[in-house]
């Protein structure tokens, strides 16, 4: 469970901060939000053959020995009071603040684990090439902290696969943050944008001045 100490340690932070040491194959970059912005490629998105049975997910956690796959590691991460954890990982009690809205939420239930970069977008900006096997990696990336995020279910649903040029956190004062942790997963991934997407997060490149992406390469 060290990975999810760390996690809930990152979530306290505006910058993109990884779980797992660097390593020579996985450097840390270290990128003011708007150079990294310039890192993107701009393409013309295509959703051609889009299923979202393409990224299999929540298929296991960090840690095969505890019973727990992907959603319920994400969920015992960040909670801001511990719940309890029974046999095959059930989790009851805890509580959670979902950063998007900034709500304070006490069933797990009623969370969904939000794909910063959603499944479908991913896809369009470059997933849809992969192997199956790397996009299972990355509907499951638990080596980044804020690949996935514990959200209310009202907020996740209302970003439901747009970016950030159509959809921004109704909390405000996250905006900064919410593009960062966008351009970091990108980055992360190797994937594209838009040139909507692209005009988007110029403007926010220029407003969030002390906003830094750090990401390393997924393996």
């Amino acid at each position: 469970m060290i990975t999810n100490l760390l996690r809930g340690l990152t979530a306290l932070t505006l910058a993109l901060a990884p779980l797992t040491a660097a390593t020579p194959a996985q450097a840390l970059e270290t990128v003011p939000l708007a150079d990294a912005v310039e890192l993107l490629p701009v393409v013309v998105e295509d959703r051609t053959g889009y299923t979202r049975s393409s990224f299999k997910h929540w298929t296991g956690g960090d840690d095969p020995a505890d019973g727990c796959n992907t959603r319920q590691e994400v969920l015992l991460a960040e909670a801001t009071v511990a719940p309890e954890v029974g046999p095959g990982c059930a989790i009851s009690g805890g509580s959670w603040t979902s950063y998007y809205d900034g709500q304070t939420v006490i069933q797990a239930g009623s969370l969904d684990i939000d794909h910063m970069v959603p499944l479908a977008e991913a896809w369009d900006s470059g997933a849809s090439t992969w192997t199956p096997a790397r996009r299972e990696a990355y509907a499951n990336d638990q080596g980044s902290a804020t690949s996935l995020v514990a959200v209310t279910a009202r907020s996740n649903r209302a970003k439901a696969d747009r970016d950030p040029a159509e959809w921004l956190p109704p909390a405000a004062d996250v905006h900064c943050r919410y593009i960062g942790e966008w351009v970091g997963t990108k980055l992360r991934w190797g994937l594209a944008i838009d040139e909507t997407e692209l005009a988007t997060l110029e403007v926010y490149g220029e407003t969030c001045e002390t906003t830094v992406v750090n990401y390393t390469a997924a393996p």
